[in-house]
């Protein structure tokens, strides 16, 4: 099962640059997609011309802001939106779709804002979304992908030392709750296929920062650890283009 998790940055610009012919080339079972920017009717109007495909979103309560999608070509068991949880439900960042053999989470975490104004707020949040994911674990395994706005260790970003408790996205308190999530036996795919493989995900738009691979890794697939086994493949599809972040892509041995 081919698993490919995507940050679109508006998935209404996403379509005017190639989106329709790269998740053609990239054939993939089910796509994630976060910070769609939009409502759900705009959504569908916007990807109205996929086919083969089912289709849920989360939206913003606050319009053109977050959101997320899932495409699939198998119909879930089941499909949940957000965490329950009332202070974190307004913006659209959580859906949970269920399949024979795994729950699939996707997430577009909290960005601490350029002024770390959210930082406290995304401790709350980090600590409650693994709260969730704990719980699912319980019934089945749990499949992670996503945004989580987070670079893990100095291999995950071009620049560590400029960027350490500077910049969101490389705090320690962000760090720690990404530390959380694998002291709970969640395993970062990526890392453990690849444990010193240097790839990004996102690129700042400013100083050509993509051409110049001036990048950092905050899209990941994390896994229950008892699901390492039938973790496949796993890659950064930095070549596709349409956003300031590329695909991630995580292939199973499961149902």
């Amino acid at each position: 099962m081919k698993l490919i998790s995507w940050n679109v940055n508006g998935i209404r610009a996403a379509i005017k640059k190639d989106f329709y012919q790269s998740l053609q080339a990239m054939a993939t079972d089910v796509l994630c997609l976060q910070e769609t920017k939009a409502q759900p009717d705009q959504v569908v109007e916007a990807l109205a011309d996929v086919n083969g495909y089912y289709l849920y979103t989360n939206s913003a309560v606050k319009k053109g802001y977050s959101g997320t999608a899932i495409l699939s070509k198998k119909e879930p068991l089941s499909v949940y939106t957000d965490i329950g949880i009332e202070e974190h439900d307004q913006e659209g960042r959580v859906i949970t779709a269920e399949f024979n053999d795994f729950f699939l989470v996707t997430v577009y975490t909290p960005n601490s804002g350029s002024e770390l104004k959210r930082l406290s707020y995304r401790q709350r949040w980090d600590a409650d979304f693994l709260s969730y994911i704990k719980e699912l674990e319980q019934t089945k395994p749990v499949v992670v992908c996503g945004d989580l706005n987070v670079a893990h260790t100095e291999i995950d970003l071009a620049r560590p030392k400029q960027n350490y408790n500077k910049s969101a996205g490389y705090m320690q308190e962000e760090i720690d709750g990404f530390d959380n999530l694998i002291k709970a036996d969640f395993i970062d795919s990526f890392r453990y296929l690849k444990p010193e493989e240097i790839k990004y995900s996102w690129w700042s738009y400013r100083a050509g920062a993509r051409g110049k691979n001036i990048g950092w890794r905050i899209d990941y697939f994390l896994t229950s650890k008892s699901l390492a086994n039938s973790i496949q493949q796993v890659d950064i599809l930095n070549e596709v283009m349409g956003s300031d972040h590329c695909p991630v892509q995580l292939e199973l041995d499961a149902n």
